[in-house]
């Protein structure tokens, strides 16, 4: 076996019941780059971040989004990507989108409401994490 370590990195998944709206949303909006894209399934990066998107009817019982933290990604500058997107974010309905702020747990964000209703986070670390 190689000395490489085996994984690679987490993948945030999203179901969602109509693809191109959210495809649109991180190709368009937040500037991802789509590498698959068929009828029911796409996947989407940026910078080496990247996201699953699964079109599929609503299972009985399946919760839909209530705003909740997702999809969170770790940046190194969070308001260099707020001036980046802010002339597509400003397009958004009122409410859509909150920050970038800091938080009490160390870490300033920007969150936007995503297609299934609940919440892509960027954020960045705003204190220095102890050596372990």
């Amino acid at each position: 076996m190689s000395e490489e370590t085996n994984f690679i990195q987490t993948t945030s998944f999203m179901h969602v019941r109509e693809l191109e709206p959210a495809v649109a949303f991180f190709r368009d909006l937040l500037g991802f780059k789509a590498y698959i894209h068929v009828h029911d399934y796409a996947y989407l990066e940026r910078e080496g971040c990247g996201i699953r998107i699964w079109a599929h009817p609503a299972q009985e019982g399946e919760r839909v989004g209530n705003r909740s933290f997702r999809y969170y990604f770790d940046v190194r500058d969070v308001d260099a990507l707020y001036a980046e997107l802010k002339p597509k974010l400003d397009l958004l309905p009122k409410g859509d989108v909150h920050g970038p702020a800091d938080k009490h747990y160390g870490q300033r964000e920007l969150l936007i409401l995503a297609p299934d209703g609940d919440l892509v986070c960027f954020g960045q670390a705003i204190f220095k994490m102890p050596n372990t």
